[in-house]
């Protein structure tokens, strides 16, 4: 088990696959959660999530990767919380270099699911964890080969509601499973925390603790 401090490290994300895949590898973890985007009717929040202009995918996902975890390391200090590794993550869907996030609606997740049809796309997820004024990054890249769908597969999914909130408008843990001809990279990477990136990760940071 990886334990880095004894009362483990700080998680900021609210994804539950995230919490799923560091429970997996037996990583303690204390969530630190934020706002990702502006409450309704306006207020502080913690990070924009839109793309840069020309942004490619990989710059993106680094870039958000890294100010989520400085987002939670600053919560941290805030909330006077005991202080401990912030980790944190971010994926993207990405179709010929073109970034596709997370739909605002449910028209907009089936008008990607509609360009992802038949393609090959992208996945990218970066991984940042911050200790103090050290921030170590990783960056995993899958690529997924989605079966042509028709018009009624992508309604009864979209309907289903799960690919919601989801980058690509898809979570391939669940329904949309079936939908993905082939896989190459990291599974877990695609769900959205590449195991192996992260132990590394953790591993480095444990590596510089015990000396």
């Amino acid at each position: 088990m990886i334990v880095i401090p004894e009362r483990g490290i700080y998680l900021a994300s609210r994804s539950p696959r995230r919490r799923e895949l560091l429970s997996q590898i037996g990583v303690r973890y204390h969530l630190l959660l934020f706002r990702e985007r502006p409450r309704p009717g306006g207020g502080e929040q913690d990070l924009d999530e839109a793309p840069l202009a020309g942004e490619a995918p990989a710059a993106y996902v680094e870039r958000m990767a890294r100010a989520k975890a400085a987002a939670g390391w600053r919560r941290m200090l805030q909330r006077n919380l005991l202080p401990a590794p912030v980790l944190a993550a971010d994926t993207t869907v990405a179709l010929a270099g073109r970034i596709l996030g997370k739909p605002r609606d449910r028209a907009e997740a089936a008008q990607i699911l509609a360009a992802l049809s038949g393609q090959r796309h992208e996945v990218l997820t970066a991984v940042a964890l911050k200790n103090h004024d050290q921030v170590e990054f990783a960056l995993s890249t899958s690529e997924v080969q989605m079966k042509k769908l028709s018009e009624d597969e992508i309604a009864q999914y979209v309907a289903g509601g799960e690919g919601d909130d989801k980058a690509g408008a898809y979570a391939i843990q669940g329904r949309a499973a079936r939908f993905v001809v082939e896989l190459r990279g990291s599974y877990s990477g695609v769900m959205g925390l590449p195991l192996y990136e992260t132990s590394v990760l953790l591993d480095k940071l444990r590596g510089r603790s015990s000396h």
